[in-house]
């Protein structure tokens, strides 16, 4: 019996502790940017099938839903990512999802040169600069990376960064605790100003 509770105990410690992990990094790097135009870039990943795979659905859930109520119609997404099989770029395997399976009627840009992290930030860039709020959509440890690259390449956009909605209690419950322990791995180059929580 105490064998049970001890299993369950630490099964319930690791379940908090990526819940509370990945609360934290979609909190780092944001503020409370406000205007009325906004930009919800979606970045991609690695996708060599012909439609978009399971994390990249997920990915455009999120940042369809990170669209501010009520305008829909103001707020461009920006889907970024570039070829990494034989099929389309990820960009455009994305925007179809969002417009043929969610019926996103919102005004959506591709970027479809990029294969790392920083260069989605680098080429997404030059779709930024009138905006007045950007979100970035992705697992919470990813959008983080993602958020601190534009810190260092263009602090003055940095300044417009504001919450997605890509972090709910309890989505992918089961998964946080390794989403948790890779995004700790993946974010090992950020500095500890570059972690902290914003909100």
């Amino acid at each position: 019996m105490r064998r049970r509770t001890r299993l369950a105990m630490a099964v319930a410690a690791a379940l908090a502790w990526g819940e509370w992990l990945n609360w934290r990094w979609s909190r780092a790097l944001v503020g409370n940017s406000a205007g009325a135009s906004e930009a919800v870039v979606v970045l991609g990943y690695r996708n060599p099938q012909s439609t978009a795979n399971f994390i990249n659905r997920w990915r455009v859930r999120a940042g369809v839903r990170s669209v501010a109520d009520g305008s829909a119609r103001g707020t461009r997404v920006i889907f970024s990512g570039g070829v990494t099989g034989s099929h389309a770029a990820e960009a455009r395997l994305m925007a179809d999802y969002a417009k043929s399976v969610l019926e996103f009627e919102g005004t959506v840009l591709l970027e479809d040169q990029s294969a790392t992290t920083w260069e989605n930030i680098t080429n997404v860039i030059p779709l930024l600069e009138d905006v007045d709020r950007i979100k970035v959509a992705s697992q919470p440890a990813h959008a983080l990376k993602a958020r601190a690259y534009l810190r260092r390449q263009r602090p003055d956009l940095a300044e417009r960064l504001v919450r997605a909605d890509d972090y709910r209690p309890g989505e992918w419950m089961v998964a946080k605790p390794l989403l948790a322990l890779y995004g700790l791995w993946t974010l090992r180059g950020l500095k500890a100003e570059e972690r902290k929580v914003s909100l």
